[in-house]
């Protein structure tokens, strides 16, 4: 005699293994390219030190100068832009708030989408948000949700690279919604504090080191 099976139970041979996600391929790394070395010692020329900000014991590097000249400002973003041609990027990340200055431009010069990531209270709608440590304070990061499609080939872009931290941030908001970072990119690098380290195996491209 046959037995009745419970409703809502699925037969056994209807039941399927849950998947488990795949895992996230690293983007391949970038191949090297010669650096216009002369126009970029005019680039660094141009930076000046200010002492004790943001704090005392900071010895603070100012671009601003470095943006008032129009020839400078050229030279930064002509030497990112070829550096970038070809790599078929879809999204160029600028995190507040210098980031937003060459990362707006770099993205109109490569045909790329622009998405500011921005700190705390300063985007309107739906946001995806994560803690971070700087080498200065404890701090966040927002990104409005839906910013990125899924595998997204994503640039962040930033005119400091200090501990890292910070660039780390905007990848984790890159990677929550699907996006893969190819690469960052920044005018200045202070080696010195070792934040290149914390962003490998990514590609990390900078103009100027101190």
């Amino acid at each position: 005699m046959a037995t009745k099976r419970r409703p809502g139970k699925p037969s056994p041979a209807k039941r399927t293994a849950t998947k488990k996600p795949a895992p996230r391929r690293a983007a391949p790394p970038l191949p090297p390219v010669a650096r216009p070395v002369a126009s970029f010692d005019f680039c660094r020329s141009l930076i000046r030190d200010v002492p004790d900000f943001p704090r005392p014991g900071i010895l603070f590097k100012d671009i601003t100068p470095l943006l008032a000249s129009p020839r400078a400002f050229h030279i930064v973003l002509d030497s990112l832009a070829e550096r970038y041609i070809g790599e078929h990027l879809d999204v160029v990340v600028g995190i507040e708030a210098r980031g937003f200055i060459f990362g707006g431009a770099l993205a109109a010069r490569l045909n790329a989408s622009f998405v500011p990531v921005r700190k705390p209270g300063k985007l309107p709608a739906a946001i995806d948000r994560v803690e971070l440590v700087t080498e200065y304070s404890r701090d966040a990061l927002e990104m409005h949700k839906g910013s990125l499609r899924e595998e997204a080939r994503v640039l962040i872009v930033d005119d400091v690279l200090a501990t890292g931290g910070t660039a780390k941030g905007a990848a984790e908001l890159v990677h929550r919604q699907g996006g893969s970072v190819i690469s960052y990119a920044f005018v200045v690098e202070l080696t010195f504090l070792g934040g290149r380290e914390k962003l490998l195996p990514t590609h990390v491209e900078s103009c100027i080191s101190y």
